[in-house]
């Protein structure tokens, strides 16, 4: 493994022991929206499965990183009032 493949590695595996139960959450909550918006899509707009899946990609990805950062500022304040 290169110098820069071990940086990479090693910062990813900061990051998500820093973050684990933020990110954990984020994709369960992700792999719920992405069922929830093809089933929405495909009963109520009456589009295809591969338009709903496409659509249901693309928009939770964005509540993802959304969720993801009022998740961590949200435990942040809880921290700051319980100390």
């Amino acid at each position: 493994m290169t110098e820069f493949k071990k940086g990479i590695f090693n910062a990813a595996k900061s990051i998500y022991s820093s973050n684990r139960g933020s990110i954990i959450r984020t994709i369960i909550y992700t792999i719920g929206h992405f069922i929830i918006a093809i089933t929405c899509l495909m009963l109520i707009s009456d589009v295809s499965f591969l338009i709903a899946l496409t659509d249901a990609i693309v928009e939770p990805i964005a509540n993802s990183i959304w969720y993801f950062i009022l998740d961590k500022w949200w435990t942040s304040r809880s921290a700051q009032k319980a100390v």
